[in-house]
């Protein structure tokens, strides 16, 4: 389901690397098709079309990358459970109230959600949750949820490493949010996609974190490795957290990953991946992953932001924002 962009397209190449057939069912709108895969067009919400898929089949498993609403998925998993063996889902460690914690893992609460619910009926986060249910409630098969963290690596639709590359690209001194020690936690998309495959070949059931591992990066490494990347003569200028608040730089967005040390960000780099880890998830360096999106970056091969996306925040501080910021910050007493 889906199958054309970052995660989804992981999936698809993972999965032909075995030696497997893939049918990626979509609506040919947000990315191009993988070679080797056969494409069916078709919309989701469409019960013609979903009958029409159905058709198609019969399959050892689905892979859900495109799920954000619980009444769509669960409308898929009943047109799909008579044709397939296994339901894999990919939701989020969003749909876990992980952000206030000091440690999330498969055996927290789930925030509240139906496995009915609409779009108007929550967030993301919460969403997620009730795509779960759906899929644990409605598929007659194997239900498989894999709940990533912070995704990385090449073919990222999201913008937040490709926009430290970029910035770094462009060189001269850059907002460096916090401190270099700072310890991070980010995951490849090619590591996740290689632990669903298995876990499709081997039958596993239930939730898995996908979150990475704790402390596989600092903001200090993943800085210096996007200098380094790109060859520019960029100089970070490590901020604290609090000066950044208080001009009002947007968490998140404006300096994409930036998560201030305060309460209510205390959980964001400290969920467990280790059922996942113990179940032979394999996570490479996050520098590796790095370095192969400004390969990929430079490779013509970068299509536009999700249209999901484009409506969100501008990704990035905008360039005469970030030197009065650096000025102000230099210039204080």
């Amino acid at each position: 389901m889906g199958g054309t962009v970052f995660l989804g397209r992981h999936m698809v190449e993972a999965a032909l690397a075995r030696g497997w057939d893939v049918t990626a069912f979509n609506r040919g709108v947000t990315g191009t098709d993988v070679p080797g895969a056969e494409s069916v067009r078709g919309d989701r919400e469409s019960a013609g079309d979903l009958a029409r898929l159905a058709g198609l089949g019969p399959w050892d498993a689905v892979v859900d990358v495109c799920g954000y609403v619980p009444r769509v998925v669960g409308e898929s998993v009943r047109a799909l459970s008579p044709a397939a063996g296994t339901y894999a889902f990919v939701s989020s460690v969003s749909a876990y109230a992980f952000r206030k914690a000091s440690s999330v893992d498969e055996h927290s609460p789930r925030l509240d959600c139906p496995a009915d619910a609409g779009p108007e009926d929550g967030n993301y986060g919460e969403l997620k949750a009730g795509c779960e249910r759906a899929v644990e409630e409605g598929f007659e098969g194997t239900a498989l949820i894999i709940n990533p963290g912070l995704i990385v690596g090449p073919h990222e639709n999201v913008g937040r490493i490709p926009y430290w590359l970029r910035r770094a690209a462009r060189g001269g001194p850059f907002i460096a949010p916090g401190h270099p020690d700072r310890s991070m936690q980010l995951i490849d998309a090619r590591d996740i996609a290689e632990f669903t495959m298995n876990g499709i070949e081997k039958g596993y059931e239930g939730r898995y974190f996908t979150t990475g591992i704790h402390g596989n990066v600092t903001w200090g490494e993943l800085i210096s490795t996007c200098v380094e990347a790109t060859g520019s003569d960029a100089e970070p200028v490590w901020i604290d957290d609090d000066f950044l608040l208080d001009h009002e730089v947007g968490v998140w967005d404006e300096l994409p990953l930036w998560a201030p040390a305060r309460p209510d960000f205390a959980g964001v780099w400290l969920t467990s991946s280790g059922k996942a880890l113990e179940a032979g998830l394999s996570c490479r360096a996050v520098e590796d992953s790095i370095r192969d999106t400004w390969t990929w970056l430079g490779s013509g091969d970068v299509p536009d932001l999700l249209p999901s996306y484009r409506e969100r925040p501008r990704v990035g501080i905008a360039e005469e924002k970030e030197r009065d910021i650096i000025t102000a910050w230099r210039n204080r007493r």
